[in-house]
């Protein structure tokens, strides 16, 4: 079944992040699973761990109602295509890991112009493809089958509920910073950025 979002939602959720893409694409699709079988989040009820850093975590944040902010939404460095969603009250999750080979030649493809276009080296031709491409996959993303995107898998461990911490101030920097964040030199505490370059310097 291709999406059901409505075209004023994902109207909405372009405008929050800014631009149309495949992979603003890819998180309207997670979001809209999520939608349908958990809800929207109030407070803390979903928690979503994304493994990317990628523009499919805006759709999550502006549909799903997971945010950094609320402590709802937790980043892991993974650089996968991964969301987890986690409903508290009742223990239901899931992972959905977007599929490796999605589109793909033209995904490949699509990867070699925008690695060009970082390094400023696109002729008119190959900007004009990466427009094509980009709007081609976001298409294919919106109208194909959810099954052909994600596969479902079990989830991690349910996180635990976002924690207010006693702020300590860094005897570096002077700056405050949450408990858990600091570290100890040489009988100081200090920020995490304080104790890099302390250890930079040994």
């Amino acid at each position: 079944m291709s999406c059901t979002l409505s075209p004023e939602t994902i109207k909405q959720v372009t405008e929050f992040h800014g631009h149309w893409c495949p992979g603003l694409a890819i998180g309207l699709r997670a979001a809209e699973w999520a939608l349908r079988e958990m809800g929207r989040s109030g407070d803390e009820e979903i928690v979503t761990v994304v493994e990317t850093d990628m523009c499919g975590v805006d759709a999550i944040q502006a549909l799903v109602g997971c945010t950094f902010g609320k402590g709802n939404l937790i980043h892991l460095d993974y650089g996968k295509n991964a969301f987890t969603f986690h409903r508290r009250r009742d223990g239901k999750a899931a992972r959905l890991v977007a599929s490796s080979c999605l589109f793909g030649e033209s995904r490949q493809e699509l990867g070699r112009l925008m690695a060009k276009q970082k390094q400023q080296v696109l002729n008119p031709e190959e900007q004009q493809r990466l427009a094509d491409l980009r709007a081609e996959i976001s298409h294919q993303t919106m109208s194909a089958p959810f099954e052909e995107l994600f596969t479902i898998k079990a989830a991690g461990p349910l996180p635990a509920k976002a924690r207010i911490m006693n702020s300590l101030t860094c005897e570096e920097c002077g700056e405050g910073t949450m408990e858990s964040r600091t570290r100890r030199f040489q009988e100081k505490t200090l920020c995490i950025p304080c104790f890099a370059d302390r250890e930079r310097r040994l």
